[in-house]
């Protein structure tokens, strides 16, 4: 036993330089690396190893979970060491098998599970949502952080105002927010551009907050929220924005969640598509699917691009925005763990300590996933047109994007 657990100490240390210690249950401690251990996996029992030398990596953040396994120190340097050794990418054939049967079991196949795999995570509640995201737009994808940014509030606020500028989003045009979460994006658009729009929801919690909320600021002639899976069509709107939206489409409703970006389009519009994607054809990870999003799966930006392709939209312009991920989950874990005890306090039942856990674990983790330098997962956004564009409808340099 002590000689597998030194071959886990010794593959967590292969590539990285975190130097990190191991307690194990019969007092006996192994160290890696030089200079004082960045974080220390404390065993607190047999069955925790094993569960670690049999299932791997989700064995150890599942023994975690339970308070099986502690970890003293810095989680970033934890994930940021399984990360550079590439630990979490040896997956154990019953892991593998699990994936595929979540997968299956989990499908956005139908509307109803599509629906209740969002609410499973979406609809915590506003009161959760607001403790940890931005202040008041709760925007709950990736910022945009030029050089001078420096708060969550304003890495939102340029994100959006970035996408509308990319959109060319303007007085008189109506657009739908496909997945618009709390409406963030709706009102701080109305707001810079005066263009109207609609939400497409299919979290109820979300819907309910968001139709108040339109109520309560008198824009109801302006703004709107209709409850639906993202593949009911309405209507054809100038502009089509989706932000977050695509990795809940699964592996074989993509072609026909971008078929109906396109059917919400009008010919000779506008419409960009913000989503995590993978650089090449990867599984989508186990923790994430079972404990995080269930339903949930990454695409690769090729697949993507090619039902792009068959929907008959042109791809205008690609920008990855993987670094900026890195610095918004980091800011979201901060104020997680800041805020822990009024969320605890929200529901003790619901947000207890293994939930804690978990989403520490997914927000750390994902931070350190994003800032990894051999990772293969990005953020992209697509900006697409439905027709070609032309010099009279778009722009034929990229300076009306940062003022250049």
């Amino acid at each position: 036993m002590l000689l597998s657990i030194r071959g886990i100490v010794d593959a967590l240390g292969a590539r990285s330089d975190i130097p990190f210690g191991v307690a194990l249950p019969d007092g006996s401690r192994l160290r890696s690396g030089d200079g004082e251990p960045r974080f220390t996996l404390v065993f607190r029992s047999e069955a925790a190893l094993l569960g670690g030398l049999a299932r791997g990596h989700i064995g150890l953040l599942e023994a975690f979970f339970d308070g099986s396994i502690d970890v003293e120190g810095d989680l970033h340097a934890l994930f940021a060491a399984g990360l550079a050794s590439d630990f979490g990418r040896q997956v154990r054939a019953a892991a593998r098998v699990e994936n595929e049967v979540l997968e299956w079991r989990r499908s956005n196949r139908s509307p109803a599970q599509a629906k209740a795999n969002a609410r499973a995570h979406y609809g915590l509640g506003e009161a959760f949502y607001r403790l940890w995201l931005d202040d008041p737009l709760k925007m709950y994808t990736c910022g945009y952080w030029p050089e001078d940014t420096f708060s969550l509030e304003q890495a939102q606020r340029n994100k959006i105002d970035h996408v509308c500028r990319k959109l060319r989003l303007a007085r008189g045009e109506r657009f739908v927010d496909i997945g618009c979460g709390f409406g963030g994006f709706m009102f701080r658009a109305y707001e810079t551009t005066g263009a109207t729009g609609v939400g497409v929801n299919t979290t109820t919690e979300q819907v309910d907050w968001l139709r108040d909320e339109i109520a309560r600021r008198g824009l109801k002639e302006q703004l709107a929220v209709r409850e639906a899976d993202f593949r009911e069509v309405d209507a054809q709107y100038d502009k089509v924005v989706s932000i977050g939206v695509l990795e809940h489409a699964g592996r074989d409703q993509l072609a026909e969640v971008v078929c109906a970006h396109a059917a919400f389009l009008k010919p000779g519009g506008l419409g960009m598509l913000h989503f995590i994607g993978h650089v090449g054809r990867y599984d989508t990870e186990l923790f994430i699917r079972k404990h995080v999003f269930p339903g949930g799966w990454i695409p690769s930006l090729a697949d993507v691009i090619v039902e792009m392709e068959r929907s008959g939209l042109e791809v205008i312009d690609v920008e990855n925005l993987r670094r900026h991920y890195a610095l918004t989950l980091d800011v979201w874990a901060q104020r997680f763990e800041r805020n822990w005890e009024a969320i605890r306090a929200l529901d003790p039942a619901r947000f207890d300590e293994r939930f804690r856990r978990i989403w520490l674990t997914y927000l750390i983790g994902c931070a350190e996933m994003f800032r990894s330098a051999t990772g293969y997962t990005h953020l992209f956004q697509i900006v697409f047109g439905k027709g070609n564009v032309t010099p009279a409808n778009y722009p034929m340099g990229r300076g009306f994007l940062y003022g250049g």
